[in-house]
């Protein structure tokens, strides 16, 4: 099994560009969120999951690298992995590509804290979810 999945596609819009010409970093984040909701939900964690469980995840550390412009009309798309499987805690990656030249345009780095979302506090995931998620862990980390 491909430990990447595309979890992202789409296209750089007017509205996603700033004064520079270039798609701004507000817009970056938002699309590697959308890629994040994805890959997890690949194992499990899925909207239903996290109302029927009362459960959810938080955002312990992003760290992103700017590799390649990307301007109005291009379209990416996202590759994600996890690096790391904790029992309360998740390290994956994407990477944002250009979609016609498969450059790699960014990547980020994130930490994701599974939380029992009444008492706020953080909770180990389920065994099934761990089990799932081990499919999609990588030893192929990429460098920024």
């Amino acid at each position: 099994m491909e430990k990447l999945r595309t979890t992202y596609r789409g296209v750089i819009y007017p509205w996603h560009c700033d004064h520079m010409g270039h798609m701004n970093v507000m817009w970056y984040a938002g699309k590697f969120d959308e890629a994040t909701w994805n890959l997890l939900s690949l194992f499990g964690l899925t909207t239903t999951y996290f109302k029927q469980k009362n459960r959810g995840m938080v955002a312990g550390e992003q760290r992103t690298f700017y590799k390649q412009e990307l301007l109005a009309g291009m379209t990416v798309y996202i590759k994600s992995g996890i690096a790391e499987l904790n029992d309360k805690s998740i390290k994956f990656f994407h990477e944002m590509r250009n979609g016609e030249t498969d450059e790699l345009a960014a990547i980020t780095f994130l930490t994701g804290v599974h939380i029992d979302s009444k008492a706020r506090k953080a909770c180990s995931f389920p065994e099934e979810i761990k089990k799932l998620a081990t499919d999609f862990v990588t030893t192929e980390i990429p460098q920024p």
